[in-house]
């Protein structure tokens, strides 16, 4: 066991799946290659934001658009990090659109 702690959980959140999936695979190709396990991406469930707007303010204002947005999750834990991992995890470049969260 590390000095540093045994485990890094790391939370991801995006509104495209396809980005937030190559980003969590890249999470992982870089902890496994600096010595760590890891387990995951484990998928979270999905978000979904429903919104109504008018779509006219004057004489069709009875009729509403609907929209919908879903917020997908990931969730990766990485168990006995070394420095190293930290390190790689620190300097690692996500693509726009991912949030990261490391705890």
């Amino acid at each position: 066991m590390s000095e540093i702690g045994s485990k890094i959980r790391v939370k991801l959140k995006g509104y495209d799946a396809v980005v937030l999936d190559k980003s969590s695979k890249s999470i992982i190709e870089t902890a496994i290659s600096t010595g760590a396990k890891v387990a995951g991406p484990i998928p979270l469930p999905t978000r979904r934001r429903k919104l109504a707007v008018n779509r006219s303010p004057f004489i069709y204002k009875s009729s509403m658009e609907h929209f919908e947005i879903g917020t997908h999750k990931r969730v990766i834990d990485i168990i006995d990090p070394t420095p190293k991992t930290i390190d790689a995890l620190q300097h690692l470049q996500m693509p726009a659109g991912v949030g990261i969260e490391i705890q």
